[in-house]
C-alpha cells in the first residue's frame, strides 16, 4: 500500500534533488547540467558579497520570527476563549468563520489589501473620518511588516486554532469538576488546568515552525510588495526571483535555494530535539 506513495515521493521530491549540483556550476540552459563550467562556492560567496543580500536576510528573519511568534500566541488566547463558549451553535459559527480565509489565496487577499489599504482606501477613510492622517500601509517598510504581519495572521489564526481546539478535549473534565469543587473560578480553572494542558503541544507548534525561519511567505509578499519598501519588506524568496530568475540566473537562485534548505534541516532537527526533550514528542 506504501509503494505507489514511496514512489511518487521518490520521482518528484528526491529526483529534482539532482538538479542541486547547478549551485556549483555556471549553469546554462543550452549546456545542460552535465557540461555547464563548475564554479564551485563562487555562487554562495557572491550571495553573502551582494550588497543588498543582508538586509535581505535580516527581512526575512524579523517578518518570519514575527510571523511564528504571534502565529502562536494569537491561535492560543483565540482557542481559549472559544474553548469557554458554551453555545455550541455560536462557537461552531465563529470557529468557521475565522478559518475561512485560510482557503483564500494571496492572489485574491493581495487584491482585496490593496484596494482596502489604498491612499482612498476604506481603512484611510475611516482613519480620516476619524481625524487621523491616511497611512501608506503599503508604501513605508515599517508599516509594511506591520500589514504583513497582521494579514498573516488573520489568514492563519483561525485554522491553526483548530490544534489548539484538539488540544483542548483531550482534558479530563474530572479535573474541571474537582476544580470547581474545591472552589476555583472560571479564570482559576483557565489557569491552572486549561493553560497547562496546552503547554506541550504549543511547545511542540513552536519548535518545529523553526524550520520554516528563512521563508518568509513568498505568495504574500509577492502580491504585496513594491519598489518603495524593498528595504523592509524584500525576503530571500523575493528577492532571489527578481534578482536571479528573471535575469536567467538559475545557479544563484539554486544556491540560495541549497543555503536556505541547510539552514532549515539544522533548525528542524534542533526543534525536534527541543519539542522531545520540553515537551517529549518525538515521532520514532
Amino acid at each position: 500500500m506504501l509503494l505507489p506513495a514511496a514512489i511518487i515521493t521518490f520521482i518528484f521530491a528526491y529526483v529534482p534533488m539532482s538538479g542541486l549540483i547547478m549551485a556549483f556550476q555556471d549553469f546554462k540552459p543550452y549546456d545542460g547540467m552535465f557540461r555547464s563550467k563548475l564554479v564551485g562556492l563562487e555562487h554562495f560567496r557572491f550571495m553573502f558579497e551582494y550588497p543588498d543580500s543582508k538586509q535581505v536576510i535580516w527581512n526575512t528573519l524579523i517578518i518570519s520570527g514575527l510571523k511564528i511568534v504571534f502565529g502562536l500566541v494569537v491561535p492560543f488566547t483565540f482557542a481559549i476563549l472559544l474553548n469557554e463558549v458554551r453555545k455550541m451553535f455560536f462557537k461552531r459559527v465563529v470557529q468557521t468563520l475565522v478559518y475561512l480565509p485560510h482557503f483564500i489565496s494571496w492572489v485574491i487577499l493581495g487584491a482585496i489589501l490593496t484596494d482596502m489599504l489604498g491612499s482612498k482606501g476604506i481603512v484611510n477613510q475611516l482613519l480620516n473620518t476619524l481625524g487621523m492622517d491616511s497611512i501608506f500601509w503599503l508604501g513605508e517598510g515599517n508599516w509594511f511588516r506591520f500589514t504583513v504581519v497582521v494579514s498573516d495572521i488573520w489568514q492563519n489564526f483561525g485554522f491553526n486554532t483548530i490544534v489548539f481546539l484538539a488540544a483542548l478535549s483531550g482534558v479530563n473534565p474530572s479535573l474541571y469538576e474537582a476544580a470547581e469543587v474545591d472552589g476555583a473560578t472560571r479564570w482559576k480553572q483557565t489557569l491552572h488546568i486549561t493553560v497547562p494542558s496546552m503547554i506541550p503541544i504549543a511547545v511542540v507548534v513552536g519548535t518545529l515552525s523553526l524550520g520554516n525561519i528563512l521563508n518568509g511567505g513568498f505568495d504574500q509578499i509577492f502580491n504585496l510588495y513594491n519598489a518603495l519598501v524593498y528595504d523592509k519588506g524584500d525576503i530571500i524568496d523575493t528577492f532571489v526571483y527578481r534578482t536571479a530568475i528573471l535575469n536567467g540566473q538559475y545557479s544563484f537562485g539554486t544556491a540560495v535555494g541549497l543555503f536556505k534548505s541547510i539552514i532549515g534541516l539544522v533548525m528542524i532537527v534542533f526543534s525536534y530535539r527541543m519539542a522531545y526533550k520540553y515537551a517529549g514528542y518525538r515521532i520514532f
